[in-house]
């Protein structure tokens, strides 16, 4: 199990983008024409898309931005790249999430002549693990013309942190089959698992042709109960966050505490706990390798995938209360309590 001394030493806490700074570069310059960024969203402007564009007025770096929302499916970003980048001609693309990203910039092994944005420097944010979805061979150096944030916290402390705040033998995840980041993320819970002698419930979310649906998705918190789940884990999926709503009302009703691995599940639904990044610092985050890009002419593919070395443990005590599931007591002395 992890302990308070464990979680912080792992740097638990807000994740300030102070912590980032403002490149010196950026503040000195004296910049003509606004540099243009195309945003790429998934499900609408959240807090990552808001700490990304703040960063530039921080900096003072000029920017005109375009955004287009996919609504939920990455099919649409070939469309939209066909009409905006003759006409807009962006100096950089912004991506949210695995799926938009891989709909740009395709996987590192892809044929040369597969078309897929090769020319336009591109930084996503919202990609749990990047190498092996084949975002990029190596976090350390790219290789590409794609760099960006991570956001998720390793897998073995997020189960680590569930077992500190209930101990368990059994746990459920609900996930996309067709999500890399997703299937890399459970795939990690599996060893775990394996390793501690615990029984990890593997429900995929039901597909229709290559896209997942919400079909059914209540009954399958009823199913992973009913097996004898004590947990169920919420990964970084993008999809299955357009359908917690679903899920979170099924969960507090059969009794199911849930772990969320981004803040969102903790903030915009009712997730119990979580140990996530800032949605808001991860996007200023990306932002800063933005600058480095446009401001300081630094080839993307020398630019480091990072995540945040701070991150956040939240507790929402409304759904605590509700399952009469409350932490140990110990953990409200570093958790954000959500009430």
């Amino acid at each position: 199990m992890i302990d308070r001394r464990s979680l912080l030493s792992l740097g638990l806490g807000a994740g300030t983008a102070g912590a980032l700074g403002v490149p010196a570069l950026a503040q000195q310059m004296v910049q003509q024409q606004p540099y243009r960024i195309l945003m790429l969203t998934f499900r609408g402007e959240t807090d990552v898309e808001r700490g990304f564009r703040s960063f530039f007025d921080a900096a003072g770096v000029k920017v005109e931005f375009m955004t287009r929302d996919v609504d939920r499916n990455a099919a649409r970003v070939k469309p939209i790249l066909a009409e905006v980048l003759p006409t807009f001609k962006p100096d950089l693309i912004y991506t949210y999430g695995t799926p938009n990203t891989l709909a740009v910039a395709g996987p590192y092994d892809a044929p040369p002549d597969a078309p897929f944005v090769r020319d336009i420097p591109v930084v996503f944010a919202l990609v749990a693990a990047p190498v092996r979805s084949k975002i990029a061979a190596s976090v350390a150096k790219p290789g590409r013309n794609v760099t960006g944030a991570v956001h998720v916290v390793p897998t073995d402390v997020q189960m680590r942190a569930m077992q500190t705040y209930k101990p368990f033998s059994k746990v459920g995840v609900i996930y996309s089959p067709n999500e890399s980041n997703s299937l890399v993320v459970v795939n990690e819970m599996q060893a775990f698992c394996e390793a501690n002698n615990l029984t990890l419930f593997r429900q995929p979310l039901a597909m229709s042709g290559n896209l997942p649906t919400g079909e059914g998705v209540e009954q399958f918190v009823r199913d992973l109960r009913q097996k004898g789940a004590e947990w169920l884990y919420l990964p970084p999926d993008t999809f299955l966050a357009t359908v917690f709503n679903r899920i979170a009302p099924v969960a507090i009703e059969v009794g199911l505490p849930t772990f969320g691995s981004t803040e969102f599940f903790l903030r915009e639904g009712d997730g119990l706990v979580g140990l996530v990044s800032r949605y808001y610092s991860v996007g200023q985050l990306a932002a800063s390798k933005a600058v480095e890009i446009l401001v300081q002419k630094r080839a993307p593919g020398d630019i480091p995938i990072e995540t945040l070395k701070r991150f956040a443990l939240i507790i929402n005590m409304k759904v605590a209360k509700a399952l009469g599931v409350y932490p140990p007591i110990v953990m409200l002395n570093y958790a954000e309590v959500l009430s």
